[in-house]
């Protein structure tokens, strides 16, 4: 998760097919075929070989973070059979699709690094890139308005994972089923929890390309841990969210300047997704089957009294902490023991965003009696293609190119935030050597725990979120505070066309993705 990302929009500030050869339109009046342009502009593109080969941690990785864990200029770290750019055929894309144009979306701060990634993508395809600069504090908005002109000024976007919900429901994205297939993308390689809820969207088939993975973990400084009397261990130094409770106030006092815990209860999202977070491991569930709310039953309570309870020895100013806020103060060196992204736990051992250094360890979730082990996929974002689109199979090679393995594990080794969702990354043991929590990351997304993608679904993180602010900062009690969410919940639902006698989000094709863990043992 990057850092950036302004207010509404996320923690980060984001980045037709053409008849077969056969049957080339002629154009013009000279007769000159379509193809006969795009094969004299496949033409004079770079061998497809030389540009992959550059596209390696040499090129693409820090120096300091190549040194620091020692890899070599090719080394990879990534499965090569599941890195799509290096298995699709490129002459193949180019006899389609070269001379294309494609119009991609993204945030105006991000339009220098954009267009320093999309090159090497147009020298593989032949595809040009138009970058369409959409402002960063305006960008849902303005992404809003563009669909519903019904002539989007973009055919590719991508965009916070919680909007899928909203953009699925009115029709707004094209259905990529097709493309994978065709394409051969490994779609089947991301985590089954970003597959369902990154990418497809309800029974609507596969509407995204997931882009950054997230994930929500615990991580701990073992030097406070062991001021304590506990040796680290990703198991035992932190088993239950009891436990957790105990330790706080002596964390606490255990060094001056370090805080017993760093969480996120600012309000709206923030605090929700914090709340989430922790319930889940209660058995949170957020709606029954017929999409009313549940999540004011006895997991949302002790979830959010768990919360309480913890903020009572938490960084100063808790009850206004959002990411930026956690972010500054975990690797600043002023936690023992946080509960944030999965990126803390990488960005924490580089020594030029972090003070921590080696004092880091990523543990496995704490569990709660009678619960259930459901790590959560909080947040995240998705890649997809405008239904308008008048080239979205162009669109999408490009997305899948943005997406491969090579390209999201070489994020991960420079620590950027943006997160792989691949089993062939995670598990990868170079991948895991240079990225501190990527084995317990790995395993837990097996648990994973997931909200749907509703519509008008980031209105209602924010809602519950003022709740829950409104118990952290001792305003209301927490039954009573979801009480009252539950019911500004099912009014919006309600104002989408839930409980109308067909709801606009198939229940049955969703619930699935909810929690992965059912019914599997603990990974350790």
């Amino acid at each position: 998760m990057l850092i950036n990302k302004p207010g509404l929009i996320t923690r980060r500030s984001l980045l037709k097919s053409t008849a077969a050869a056969g049957a080339a339109l002629a154009v013009g009046t000279g007769g000159v075929s379509m193809f006969n342009v795009r094969s004299a502009y496949s033409q004079n593109l770079p061998n497809p070989a030389d540009v992959l080969a550059k596209i390696n941690v040499g090129t693409m990785v820090k120096k300091e973070y190549r040194d620091q864990y020692k890899l070599g200029d090719n080394d990879e770290l990534w499965d090569p059979k599941r890195d799509w750019i290096r298995t699709v055929d490129w002459e193949a894309v180019r006899k389609e699709h070269a001379g294309k144009t494609v119009r991609f979306a993204i945030g105006a701060a991000d339009r220098e690094s954009a267009q320093e990634q999309i090159e090497p993508f147009a020298q593989l395809s032949g595809i040009k890139i138009e970058l369409v600069a959409i402002p960063d504090d305006s960008m849902y908005d303005k992404v809003v308005a563009e669909f519903l002109s019904g002539n989007a000024s973009f055919d590719a976007i991508q965009f916070f994972s919680p909007w899928l919900g909203d953009f699925g429901a009115q029709g707004f994205l094209k259905p990529l089923d097709e493309y994978i297939s065709k394409w051969g993308v490994p779609f089947d390689d991301f985590y089954e929890t970003y597959q369902r809820n990154y990418g497809h969207w309800a029974d609507k088939g596969v509407l995204g390309l997931p882009f950054d993975c997230d994930i929500q973990m615990v991580h701990i400084r073992p030097s406070i841990f062991k001021k304590i009397g506990i040796d680290a261990d990703r198991i035992k130094s932190v088993p239950t969210y009891d436990e957790m409770i105990r330790l706080a106030p002596e964390l606490n006092k255990a060094e001056k300047g370090v805080n017993g815990i760093g969480m996120m209860c600012g309000r709206g999202f923030w605090a929700t997704y914090t709340w989430q977070h922790v319930a889940a491991q209660y058995g949170l569930q957020l709606f029954n089957e017929n999409w009313e709310p549940t999540f004011n039953n006895d997991a949302g309570v002790k979830g959010l009294e768990t919360i309480v309870a913890l903020s009572k020895h938490a960084i100063e100013g808790v009850a206004a902490a959002d990411w930026p806020t956690n972010r500054a103060a975990w690797l600043g060196g002023q936690v023992a023991c946080n509960i944030s992204w999965q990126d803390s736990g990488t960005q924490a051992t580089r020594a030029d965003q972090s003070k921590i250094g080696d004092d880091v360890l990523t543990i496995y979730e704490p569990r709660v009696a009678g619960g259930t082990y459901a790590p959560p996929n909080i947040a995240g974002s998705t890649s997809c293609v405008t239904a308008t689109s008048p080239e979205p199979e162009a669109a999408f090679l490009m997305l899948a190119f943005l997406t491969t393995a090579s390209i999201m594990a070489m994020n991960e080794a420079n620590a950027n935030g943006v997160a792989p969702g691949y089993k062939s990354v995670l598990k990868n043991e170079k991948l895991q050597a240079v990225a501190q929590p990527a084995k317990v990351w790995s395993e837990e997304l097996d648990y994973a725990w997931c909200a749907p993608r509703l519509p008008s679904g980031f209105q209602i993180d924010q809602e519950i979120g003022f709740l829950i602010n409104k118990v952290v900062v001792g305003e209301m009690q927490p039954k009573a505070a979801l009480d009252e969410a539950a019911v500004k919940v099912k009014d919006i639902m309600t104002k989408n066309g839930f409980y109308a006698g067909k709801d606009p989000m198939n229940y049955a094709a969703t619930e699935p993705g909810f929690w992965m863990g059912k019914g599997k043992p603990l990974p350790f």
